[in-house]
């Protein structure tokens, strides 16, 4: 909702000084369709050129948290907790081979299938399964979990971050098509050198649009968009260091309920469920 009131303010506060300062749109929207069809259009062909096929897709699929933000929500961070909490609480009491199942096959773990936003989430399921895993095969050196875990989750933050860098690489660029399509503009006025001043006038305006379409878009659109998908991505990452937090501090031999605690206390403050409510809705959990 921010998104789309930011947006709207820009436009308003730009186009509507603009107006009131005497400014004829009539100009503007004359030659606005070549002008986004030479900035925009250089901008995606140069967007496609810099970079792999995966971060287009990544990108254009990022851009929403612009708008939507973050995916994971106050429920979410209680659900992980939740689920954290029961899976230690089910080693703490029946070992370690009872999660065989669950984590070879979470897709059909009756355990993973309470929390279905979480399971979708490949990434969450795996960090989670992957390092269950190498505590069955007795790799459960907390020091050398965790720094196995820390290069998993920096792998996958890096990459998310990635797509939010080509756009504002987008956006970096912006400008200086922006320069091009007003350069073109002015080779297009000095072959008409010859028409009314009226004329040149408007042409010479008609190219300048482009400078100002380049750095408006940059500045006051795509750049922004950049900056909010590299938020919602670090605020999503927190995330997966709760999941890291609990488990290691499993490994250091605490009770599930101090490490689902630790892992309370990780939640970002505007989600972060109340130590008292947290251990009135584990009190209903028990996986088996």
């Amino acid at each position: 909702m921010l998104g789309i009131i930011g947006i709207v303010v820009t436009f308003a506060m730009v186009f509507g000084g603009y107006i009131a300062a005497g400014g004829k749109m009539s100009i503007i929207l004359h030659s606005l369709p070549f002008e986004m069809m030479m900035i925009g259009g250089a901008a995606v062909g140069a967007f496609l050129l810099g970079n792999k096929g995966d971060v287009v897709k990544g990108a254009l699929k990022g851009m929403g948290k612009a708008f939507k933000g973050p995916k994971w929500k106050a429920q979410d961070y209680k659900d992980l907790l939740l689920l954290m909490f029961g899976i230690l609480k089910l080693v703490r009491t029946k070992g370690m081979i009872v999660l065989e199942q669950h984590i070879e096959n979470p897709e059909q773990s009756s355990i993973f299938q309470q929390y279905p936003k979480i399971m979708h989430d490949h990434f969450a399921v795996e960090f989670i399964c992957d390092t269950l895993r190498m505590m069955t095969m007795n790799f459960d050196d907390p020091h050398q979990v965790e720094d196995v875990m820390e290069k998993q989750l920096e792998k996958h933050h890096h990459e998310l971050h990635g797509n939010s860098h080509a756009i504002q690489s987008m956006a970096d660029a912006m400008p200086a098509l922006g320069i091009v399509a007003a350069v073109l503009g002015v080779i297009k006025t000095m072959a008409s050198i010859n028409k009314p001043v009226e004329i040149l006038g408007a042409m010479i305006g008609g190219a300048l649009t482009g400078t100002f379409l380049g750095v408006f878009l940059a500045y006051g659109f795509i750049g922004p968009i950049a900056g909010k998908m590299g938020q919602s991505y670090d605020e999503e990452h927190k995330f997966y260091e709760i999941i890291r937090a609990i488990l290691i501090s499993h490994l250091n031999g605490n009770a599930p309920q101090i490490s689902a605690e630790i892992g309370r206390t990780n939640v970002p403050t505007k989600y972060q469920p109340s130590f008292r409510e947290m251990e009135e809705l584990q009190a209903n959990v028990n996986f088996s």
